[in-house]
């Protein structure tokens, strides 16, 4: 288990130490978006109309051609509109790398290294040697070919849960290098620690086409649920508790919110919001909704939420937010929502597998645990990956673990961590549980939401 505050230890032995290797990739990602600048501003001097008046002879504009075109200057480093833009893409689609994206790859290349002291499976398993062997020798065409062998021959839960403690790092190497323009901007983003915000780093499809796509409203209706569920609803109070409840009510688009009389008397309520429910449907549980929820901070989903909790929660009421992987994205909308905020007191949300670092509370005061199993790809679909060599703010506090079930989906599912947090990290556990200590108490009322994407 490691905690957002505590120092990154040392590797035994012959190892490389993580924190000399988070350090230098950080030191990379800064020099790489230093030199992108200073790319940016020679090529507007050399193909805009920037370039001062005594200096614009040939001379002057051919050495600048050249240190924008140079492999033993800046690389193929045109940057910006007009000439530079189509500069840019004509590099792109050529293959032909800048200094600046070797340093950004440089720097991804040691937060992988970092990765496999943390997890020597990554290295000890063939496959996955192969993988990163082809990424430290810049043989991006070779690392794919490997890649698909692996899913061919392994399958995707195998692979996928392998590769998850790297996965981020390895989507943005790839889009840095491929010969897609468009997915460039999240690699760079990924690469310098940076939240996703444009698009994401596969296909580069911007997170515009997603919100266009997925536009509804939101809508939430009242659920009387069957006794059978009623009676599978956990009541503890524990941060286990709420994950099962999430189990059970499961991920056909219903929402969970239990109302507490809390140890001091106050009453308080405990949200409890499910994840992706399939590929396409009317619930705004559907994949669409999970991408364009981890790219933007208003969705059917939050929206569909917020609706339902007008109607039962009285105004100022104090929230604990609790959200596994879509839910747990949703919960962090809802908490960065100014105007929700502004009607509830959000004070606390817990995500459980989601990807939720780069987002923030609008409240200062609302206390943030993210809860992970280094195996489970999810939580690094928004680019940053559980070993991260970037440190997430106070407000956070992040634990993260691995435990026996190296496959994918089954990691990520809401009742294995369920099952680890009772039993593989329950100091995580008891660390929440105190936490969230003033909505644990009498639960005077469980109401249940059918909620829609119109």
């Amino acid at each position: 288990m490691t905690d957002a505050t505590t120092d990154a230890t040392t590797a035994a032995g012959h190892e490389p130490e993580i924190a000399s290797l988070h350090h230098l990739c950080r030191l990379l990602a800064e020099a790489a978006e230093a030199v992108g600048d200073a790319s940016r501003y020679a090529s507007e001097l050399a193909l805009g109309s920037r370039l001062p008046r005594h200096a614009r002879g040939g001379g002057a504009r051919r050495t600048l051609l050249r240190t924008i075109t140079d492999p033993k200057g800046l690389g193929w480093a045109p940057r910006g509109r007009g000439l530079a833009r189509i500069g840019r893409l004509a590099g792109v689609f050529t293959s032909r790398e800048s200094l600046a994206v070797s340093l950004a790859v440089t720097g991804l290349k040691a937060r992988i290294r970092a990765a496999a002291v943390t997890h020597p499976e990554l290295l000890r398993d063939p496959d996955t040697a192969r993988v990163l062997e082809a990424v430290q020798r810049d043989r991006q065409r070779e690392a794919v070919r490997v890649f698909r062998s692996i899913l061919a021959a392994k399958g995707a839960e195998r692979t996928f849960a392998r590769l998850a403690p790297v996965f981020a790092d390895l989507l943005a190497w790839n889009a840095l290098t491929d010969e897609n323009p468009l997915n460039d901007r999240a690699g760079w983003e990924i690469a310098t620690g940076r939240t996703l915000t444009g698009a994401e780093p596969v296909l580069g499809i911007s997170g515009r086409v997603w919100a266009f796509l997925d536009r509804g409203p939101g809508r939430a209706e009242p659920l009387v649920p069957s006794p059978a569920l009623t009676e599978r609803l956990d009541t503890s109070g524990t941060i286990a508790g709420y994950v099962r409840n999430i189990g059970a009510v499961g991920t056909g688009g219903t929402l969970l919110v239990q109302q507490v009389v809390g140890p001091d008397g106050v009453q308080r309520y405990v949200v409890q919001l499910a994840g992706m429910s399939g590929v396409s449907g009317k619930s705004p549980q559907d994949l669409l909704g999970a991408v364009h929820a981890v790219a933007r901070p208003a969705t059917p989903y939050s929206r569909a939420v917020a609706q339902a909790l007008r109607r039962l929660v009285p105004s100022g009421s104090e929230l604990a937010l609790v959200g596994h992987s879509l839910g747990g994205i949703t919960a962090m909308n809802l908490a960065a929502d100014r105007d929700f905020c502004g009607i509830h007191q959000v004070t606390h949300v817990v995500a459980i597998g989601s990807p939720v670092d780069g987002k923030r509370p609008a409240d200062p005061r609302t206390r943030v645990y993210s809860l992970v199993n280094e195996h489970d790809v999810v939580p690094a679909l928004e680019g940053r990956s559980p070993v991260s060599a970037y440190a997430l703010p106070e407000q956070f506090t992040e634990f993260t673990w691995t435990d026996d079930t190296h496959a994918f989906p089954l990691c990520h599912a809401a009742e294995r961590y369920a099952h680890n947090l009772e039993h593989a990290v329950p100091e995580a556990s008891a660390r929440v549980d105190r936490a969230l200590a003033p909505f644990r108490g009498r639960v005077t009322a469980a109401r249940f939401f059918r909620l829609y994407d119109r």
